[in-house]
C-alpha cells in the first residue's frame, strides 16, 4: 500500500495520514485485523515526523477505526456498521455542503459530485 502526502498542502500532515487510512479502509485496501505500519516505519518511509504520525494514529483510535495491542501493534478495528450517521458526521456534512454552495455549486452539481464519488467506492 502506497500513500502519498502533500507536504505543501494546507491540510495538516496528521490529517493526511488519517484520511489516507480511512480511504484505504473504505476502498477495501485495509480490512479489519490488518496491521498498520509502525509509527517509526511509516515515519522513515514517508519522511513525516513520528509525533505527527502518532497524532494521526491517536485520532484514528479515538474515531474507532483502529485499536492498539501491545503484541500486534495498530490494527484496523471491526467497526459496527451504522445505519444512521452520528451527529458529528452530519454536522461535518452540513458544513461541507454549505461551503460547496458558497463556492457557487448548485444542488444538482453537488449531487452529481456525490454520485461520482459513490460510484468510485468498491
Amino acid at each position: 500500500m502506497i500513500w502519498e502526502f502533500e507536504f505543501e498542502s494546507e491540510t495538516p500532515l496528521y490529517m493526511q495520514v488519517r484520511n489516507q487510512v480511512v480511504l484505504s479502509i473504505s476502498k477495501g485496501e485495509l480490512a479489519p485485523g490488518d496491521k498498520l505500519p509502525t509509527i517509526r516505519a511509516l515515519s522513515d518511509e514517508s519522511g513525516i515526523n513520528m509525533m505527527t504520525i502518532s497524532k494521526a494514529y491517536q485520532l484514528l483510535k479515538t474515531e474507532g477505526y483502529v485499536h492498539t495491542d501491545r503484541r500486534s501493534g495498530t490494527v484496523i478495528s471491526r467497526r459496527a456498521v451504522q445505519s444512521e450517521p452520528d451527529a458529528d458526521t452530519t454536522a461535518r456534512l452540513r458544513l461541507l455542503l454549505a461551503e460547496m454552495r458558497l463556492n457557487g455549486l448548485t444542488d444538482e452539481a453537488i449531487l452529481r459530485i456525490c454520485k461520482t464519488c459513490l460510484e468510485e467506492e468498491p
